[in-house]
């Protein structure tokens, strides 16, 4: 699987930049966390902090085009996406909540 990336636009008030890519594979389309962890390692990232949001395959084809958004840290992450989103890409977002949670429990 190659990731290449089309463009890439910075939003420095979200902390984040915007992802174009294109992914060349050899199989049938690649899931989305297999495309997180590739862009993630092409970018440089954990990958807890890119959120893939949508991955198009033509029919036939073995090209997918998609789009992703690149945080400069997984808190910046579950501040700004949505719930549903977090959870497709296995990005847990009550860490901080369940962290305060255990400290309470430990007083």
């Amino acid at each position: 699987m190659e990731v290449e990336i089309l463009s890439e636009e910075q939003n420095p008030m979200l902390h984040r930049s915007e992802v174009r890519f294109q992914i060349v594979h050899d199989e049938a389309t690649p899931s989305r966390l297999s495309v997180r962890d590739s862009l993630a390692a092409k970018l440089d990232k954990d990958s807890s902090e890119v959120v893939v949001h949508e991955m198009n395959t033509k029919f036939g084809m073995r090209k997918t085009v998609g789009y992703a958004k690149v945080y400069d840290s997984p808190e910046h992450a579950r501040d700004v996406e949505q719930d549903y989103m977090l959870e497709r890409n296995k990005i847990s977002a009550d860490t901080d909540a369940e962290a305060e949670a255990e400290a309470e429990e430990a007083e």
